[in-house]
């Protein structure tokens, strides 16, 4: 038994969980960076670290999305090679060229080269997420064209089994043996696909999260200080950063669904002007791309106390990002080579 498409227009309040993915990749760079110069003193500094912790759903939310927003744009059958031209043209040319500005001006010093950096996404920390969604662009298509077997029931419960298992062997026994791009895809297809199912089922996820709204809130509050613990008590016991670093866990996977339903809900339910959510989530990739070279300034330039209050940092770069973006915009040739 499958789930039934309600085939519903799509729901501008996924253009807030863009956003809110974006901003939420600022604050995890900003109080990595803060946990960084502390010296991983992460007792020092708890507030940094339950934010940094609390906003783990950002780069599965953002996998969510892209194939949430892919499902909805595309008919039941399309040109796969124009289908490939049009995502990994509007997407590529933006990864090329700040590849090229992360590799060459911001983060010179390399011990690969730039083609390696450029297939790993190594040219600064933040593009890792782009070669995976080139991969995740090339498996949609397939998700697309059997739509109704992967949003059965039993491949529901399938791919959160084997999900859970992948992340849970990546996080603590060892890192998945497969090249990096490979490795984000294997710990997110399960969201991935799920991000395709809702979108078709828009209505059925709200009638539950609306009704069970209060059991999502409290598991949201619950498995943020959850996963504050698990990243703070596995670091300061094995001394490995990624414990911390890590977004991939069975913990934040189920941290993401639930959060990101009981948001959709929210979202759906507010009065804004669809037209300003609109542009603003039109800034994302760009303030993505962008927003890394802001941190580094603002932590080079603001006096020397502010990281210890990340507050200040992470308003700067916010701020910063947003308004380059929109002036960048302006310039509409620009715009598309940039993001």
């Amino acid at each position: 038994m499958s789930l039934s498409p309600d085939n519903k227009k799509y729901n501008p309040s996924i253009d807030l969980l863009r956003i809110l993915a974006t901003i939420s990749v600022i604050i995890i760079h900003v109080t990595t960076k803060v946990l960084e110069i502390s010296g991983n003193n992460l007792l020092g500094f708890p507030l940094a670290m339950f934010f940094n912790q609390a906003f783990r759903f950002a780069v599965p939310l953002f996998f969510f999305i892209s194939a949430f927003v892919l499902e909805l744009n595309y008919p039941q059958k399309f040109n796969y090679f124009d289908y490939l031209k049009k995502r990994f043209t509007r997407l590529f040319i933006p990864y090329l060229l700040w590849s090229i500005v992360y590799y060459f001006i911001i983060y010179p010093n390399h011990q690969q080269s730039f083609f390696s950096a450029l297939f790993l996404g190594d040219s600064s920390y933040q593009l890792y997420f782009i070669p995976t969604l080139f991969i995740f662009y090339l498996f949609f298509p397939l998700l697309h064209r059997y739509f109704k077997f992967f949003s059965s029931r039993f491949i529901i419960i399938l791919f959160t089994f084997l999900q859970i298992i992948f992340l849970s062997i990546d996080y603590y026994f060892r890192p998945l043996s497969l090249p990096y791009p490979l490795t984000v895809f294997f710990l997110n297809f399960a969201i991935f696909t799920f991000g395709a199912i809702a979108s078709q089922n828009q209505i059925l996820i709200k009638k539950i999260t609306q009704k069970y709204k209060y059991v999502f809130l409290t598991l949201s509050l619950l498995l943020s200080f959850l996963i504050f613990w698990q990243g703070t008590s596995t670091y300061l016991q094995t001394g490995n950063y990624l414990s911390y670093y890590s977004q991939w866990r069975p913990s934040i996977f189920f941290y993401t669904i639930i959060v990101t339903s009981l948001l959709f809900y929210i979202f759906s339910r507010l009065d804004f002007n669809p037209s300003f959510v609109k542009k603003i989530a039109s800034y994302s990739f760009f303030v993505y791309f962008v927003h890394v070279i802001f941190i580094e300034a603002s932590f080079k330039y603001l006096p020397s106390p502010l990281p210890s209050y990340f507050i200040f940092p992470l308003a700067a770069t916010t701020i910063l990002s947003y308004l380059f973006a929109y002036m960048v915009s302006k310039f509409p040739r620009i715009s598309r080579y940039f993001g």
